[in-house]
């Protein structure tokens, strides 16, 4: 199992001030243990919910994804997950693309429907109805694969249009930039993991096995080979969570299916904590 750091919380030790330089030390550190990715979210508030009240500190993804990659080598970058109809589709591909090239390959994209609307309306953004950010959601994921191909025509979705998809330079990363599918909803979410991303990333507990068979039949129905696709999940740490009890935690998320697992910290006044306890456990779980 691969191991990855999520940046979900800025408010620590040193206030502003102190984000970059801890931030950057945070990367490296987490680099040189041997964790494989670096994700942020793509919010503009905090969540508002265990993570923190909605007024602590958040930093926007892609200026934080560009500011990660100028800070480490190896590592995997992307949002976990960007919220579709909070960027324009052909932006967005070009955003991806560009921090591909710059970061030697290491860029992917996650995506979902979006959730968060008090943070929407309150930034001015538009936020549709749940059909609709969905449906926007599809056209984003198949404006990003056009623009990460040879394909450089028009492209006429019910809520997009663009005229000429042309993108260069493109991706160092071939065929294309890491794809990510967030949500776990079963019909819809799950259908667009099979038919076009290269991973998932459910919620785990009792529910996540279930969901993994939902997806397999979605690529049974599609022709899709459910091996290829990446299975990911989320989890949390306090500065309580035990060695012990993360690596049993993480050996039954590999027993569910999971082959990637991007922990984040609540209530770390600083992150390196977070990730002195993800580098105690990694050899024990990386085979898993």
């Amino acid at each position: 199992m691969e191991l990855g750091l999520h940046v979900a919380d800025f408010t620590w030790d040193g206030g502003t001030p102190a984000i970059g330089p801890t931030l950057a030390d945070t990367a490296r550190q987490a680099e040189a243990a041997g964790i494989a990715r670096l994700t942020v979210m793509d919010h503009f508030w905090q969540m508002g919910n265990e993570v923190g009240p909605r007024e602590n500190a958040m930093l926007e993804a892609y200026t934080t994804l560009g500011f990660l990659a100028a800070h480490t080598e190896r590592v995997l970058l992307h949002t976990l997950v960007t919220g579709a109809v909070y960027h324009e589709p052909g932006v967005l591909a070009k955003q991806i693309s560009t921090l591909d090239a710059l970061s030697g390959g290491r860029a992917g994209l996650g995506v979902g429907a979006a959730w968060y609307a008090d943070e929407a309306h309150g930034l001015g953004i538009p936020f549709p109805s749940t059909a609709e950010r969905f449906e926007r959601l599809e056209e984003t994921i198949q404006i990003c694969l056009q623009m990460w191909s040879d394909d450089e025509g028009p492209y006429r979705g019910q809520h997009h249009r663009l005229d000429h998809t042309l993108n260069s330079p493109q991706s160092v990363s071939e065929p294309h930039p890491y794809l990510m599918v967030g949500g776990s909803g079963e019909r819809r979410t799950l259908r667009m993991v099979a038919q076009y991303a290269d991973a998932c990333n459910v919620f785990g507990g009792p529910d996540a096995a279930h969901k993994l068979d939902v997806l397999k039949g979605h690529c049974e129905a599609l022709g899709r080979d459910y091996d290829r696709i990446e299975k990911t999940t989320i989890f949390s740490v306090t500065p309580d969570t035990t060695r012990d009890a993360l690596v049993g935690q993480l050996l039954e998320t590999a027993e569910t299916g999971f082959t990637v697992a991007y922990g984040y910290g609540q209530g770390f006044s600083d992150p390196r904590r977070v990730v002195e306890l993800f580098a105690s456990v990694l050899p024990e779980v990386a085979d898993a």
